[in-house]
């Protein structure tokens, strides 16, 4: 069945259209993404005007890609910023009135069972691993205790630290009592999703085009990091757009991301990360065709 989804985020929205058989795998047909910085003004609680009528315009050009390649069934979701803010049911109203479609908000929890899905559901081989998804709005951690699954969801995300000025010892104390929750537990291959890690992929390849190929299954060491965490809060705005494997909608809150990672890796005691390109689009899809 060929089903699409889209994942409304705090800095980009982006739209999946998959076959997915009744095992749940999935085979992308067609993906795209497109900055609109929802959560821009995060930190003020509300989201702004402008971000929204951007979103919804990108949302119509979604819907009509996934319509023209057959999607039976299409959901709608958010995450982070629109959680969080005060006018979060103007937006859905709003949504609600473009598409004819419902928009589901994730709780921090649900969010993390997707990921979790969508990066296990792109990977195989991988022991008892601790899925990391970092955000533009927050970041969750999802593992699995004796067949079940745990989850912790902290308000740190690139978006977020970098529109609240954030430093590294504040990024530290606002993370740390998810890390010291997560430490509790015994876990195997750390694996990494979402736009700051691929990104970061990106970056420690040096890839010119991106190509995710090369990204899915990279393994980005904490040495990666640190020297790009370095590089990156040496050099200005200017000289971040011309890296290559940065985009350049992403150079003003990519030191942030940066940041959080070299904190998690650090806080974990992790000399790697496992990159995956599936993530919660690919949860989402998942959904989307047991909806159907």
């Amino acid at each position: 069945m060929i089903v699409a989804a889209v994942d409304i985020g705090s800095n980009s929205v982006r739209l999946l259209v998959a076959e997915v058989n009744e095992q749940g795998q999935v085979a992308p047909l067609h993906s795209d993404l497109k900055t609109t910085r929802l959560g821009r003004g995060i930190m003020a609680g509300r989201l702004l005007p402008a971000a929204m009528e951007k979103t919804l315009a990108v949302l119509e050009q979604y819907l009509k890609q996934a319509e023209e390649l057959g999607a039976q069934n299409i959901l709608l979701a958010a995450t982070s910023a629109v959680r969080d803010a005060a006018n979060r049911d103007e937006f859905i109203r709003l949504v609600a009135g473009v598409t004819e479609r419902p928009l589901q908000v994730l709780s921090g929890k649900e969010e993390a069972r997707l990921s979790f899905l969508g990066a296990m559901g792109g990977l195989s081989g991988v022991r008892n691993p601790l899925v990391v998804d970092i955000g533009g709005g927050s970041t969750e951690f999802s593992w699995s205790v004796a067949g079940r699954l745990a989850s912790v969801s902290v308000s740190v995300g690139a978006v977020r630290m970098t529109e609240g000025g954030y430093g590294n010892g504040q990024i530290r104390r606002v993370i740390e009592p998810a890390l010291s929750v997560v430490r509790r537990y015994d876990y195997g291959e750390v694996v990494g999703v979402g736009g700051t890690v691929t990104t970061m992929a990106a970056m420690a390849i040096g890839l010119e085009l991106y190509d995710p190929k090369l990204v899915h299954g990279f393994r980005l060491t904490r040495e990666d990091v640190l020297r790009l965490d370095g590089k990156l809060h040496g050099i200005t705005l200017a000289e971040r757009k011309r890296l290559p494997g940065l985009q350049p909608e992403r150079a003003d809150i990519i030191p942030a991301g940066a940041r959080i990672l070299s904190r998690v890796m650090q806080g974990l005691g992790a000399n790697s990360v496992l990159v995956s390109e599936a993530d919660i689009l690919y949860g989402l899809v998942g959904e989307a065709r047991k909806m159907s």
